[in-house]
């Protein structure tokens, strides 16, 4: 049997779900898991369900069949097998914790997603990188040499087909032009002490001012900096007793779990776009 993921929204109407819940009976299939929500405020309604199918059964079949559903009620929807893995590039900068926590947890069976390589614009992690059989591709960049990096990255997205980035503290800004190109198929993890300690060594800035709650968000990049739709955040409480350096150690450990939730969220198909903000079923 395959296992496919439903994924929906649209303007909420009766029967939505009864008619979703026929359509999979009639094409002999059983659900293994199902959660929906409807917001209030913008008036949608949005599904995803995972459901087990006969043998034979693709997702291309399974679309053809659910088609005349998904016009009848204007749905905006997807469908995917599960045995299908997504491709993903990971980018990372001089910071590696991010980058190893997500090559354990892919060793580990974790996130389930072909790994096409990792980029980086130093040669820092590239011993760690290739020790895992990977492809390491060192892209300098500078002020003067943007353009020309972005465009290497945008060839090797293409040639790999690549359908996820994870900018594992990857401390350059895509430009604005790379950012739309690539809308909704790039997540970046940060601090959450934005906007509050901006520039270098934020951890240090918030050890100065006392702070007694740290962070990390999760959020897909548009070309607003740090503004996209958040998918993850978490908290760690801290006091006074602790060092600047322990704040940075503690930050590392936040930022590893949030940015290890977000991306298996998507890769699993639990998140859906609502407007600026997302829909996310755990």
């Amino acid at each position: 049997m395959a296992e496919l993921i439903l994924t929906l929204s649209c303007v909420d109407r009766k029967g939505i779900v009864a008619a979703v819940g026929s359509s999979i009976t009639a094409h002999d299939s059983n659900i293994l898991e199902s959660a929906q929500y409807f917001d209030r405020v913008s008036g949608k309604f949005f599904m995803r369900v995972l459901f087990a199918t006969p043998d034979g059964m693709t997702a291309e079949r399974f679309s053809d069949g659910f088609r005349p559903v998904a016009i009848a009620y204007d749905m905006k929807w997807d469908v995917h097998d599960t045995a299908r893995k997504q491709r993903v590039l990971l980018m990372v900068s001089r910071f590696g914790h991010c980058l190893n926590d997500l090559l354990y947890r892919r060793q580990v069976g974790q996130l389930p997603m072909d790994l096409v390589g990792v980029v980086s614009n130093h040669p820092d992690w590239g011993d760690r990188v290739r020790a895992d059989r990977l492809p390491f591709h060192h892209m300098p960049i500078t002020k003067e040499t943007k353009a020309d990096q972005e465009a290497a990255l945008m060839e090797l997205v293409e040639r790999e087909g690549v359908e996820l980035i994870v900018l594992a503290r990857y401390m350059q800004v895509l430009s604005d032009g790379l950012s739309r190109r690539l809308e909704g198929r790039v997540i970046n993890i940060h601090h959450s002490f934005l906007p509050s300690f901006k520039g270098a060594r934020p951890y240090h800035q918030a050890h100065a001012r006392g702070v007694k709650l740290i962070g990390a968000t999760a959020h897909y990049v548009t070309p607003d900096l740090d503004e996209g739709p958040i998918i993850e955040q978490d908290t760690e409480r801290v006091d006074h007793t602790m060092t600047a350096d322990d704040l940075v150690a503690a930050g590392r450990d936040v930022e590893n779990r949030v940015l290890g939730r977000a991306v298996r969220y998507h890769l699993e198909r639990r998140i859906l776009l609502n407007g600026n903000s997302t829909v996310v079923f755990r």
